[in-house]
């Protein structure tokens, strides 16, 4: 008996600690005192309020994934080059935690003049999705702009040489209940797709 406790015992102790998924982004120390005690805190940024609407004419706001784990993009329709391959690998995430209901989906479109509510939703129905799992949003175009650079790390902008007059970055990013991104993953690439599947199941202990 002594030799099963011990054996139990060492094999606790070898035991690897949780892998934890870093925060993005600069934080912030700030001091505080505590009983006399100057106390240090690190403050992470988080994705900041926003305010859209999606295919279904819904608002979609930040408390819109309150509580849950979500994975936003950056696209737009009329893309000729990378959209349709994130969009393929989106929907792979999108498939693998379909009934979890502690995931969600977020698509800004960075072309609102030509990507009508009526054309966001026959889109998300082409990919037979259907909300609130998965939003594809629209809204003010300097706003989303705004929201990819300073919220998201990412870029989005028009530019007339660009294939299709914009460019955008092509990744994917996971985000956790607490609005911290925790993964940038390469939109393109199915090795990334499987990376961030296996990010988000590691979030869902951590949650």
């Amino acid at each position: 008996m002594k030799k099963i406790l011990l054996l139990a015992l060492l094999v606790s102790g070898c035991a690897s600690p949780a892998k934890k998924l870093p925060i993005l982004g600069e934080p912030a120390v700030t001091a505080r005192q505590d009983n006399g005690k100057t106390v240090y805190d690190t403050i992470y940024p988080v994705v900041p309020p926003f305010s859209f609407t999606d295919q279904d004419s819904l608002a979609v706001n930040e408390q819109s994934f309150a509580g849950k784990i979500y994975v936003a993009d950056f696209i737009f329709l009329s893309c000729p080059n990378i959209c349709p391959k994130m969009t393929v690998e989106m929907k792979k995430v999108y498939n693998t935690f379909k009934t979890n209901d502690g995931i969600r989906f977020l698509s800004h479109t960075i072309d609102p003049e030509d990507d009508s509510i009526p054309r966001l939703k026959a889109y998300a129905a082409s990919l037979e999705v259907t909300g609130p799992k998965w939003r594809f949003v629209t809204g003010n175009q300097d706003t989303i702009y705004r929201l990819a650079e300073k919220g998201y790390f990412s870029t989005a902008y028009k530019d007339s040489t660009a294939p299709g007059g914009f460019v955008h970055s092509g990744g994917l990013l996971l985000v956790d209940k607490a609005r911290h991104i925790r993964g940038v993953y390469n939109g393109t690439d199915p090795q990334e797709t499987t990376r961030l599947i296996n990010d988000i199941n590691i979030l869902l202990k951590e949650n």
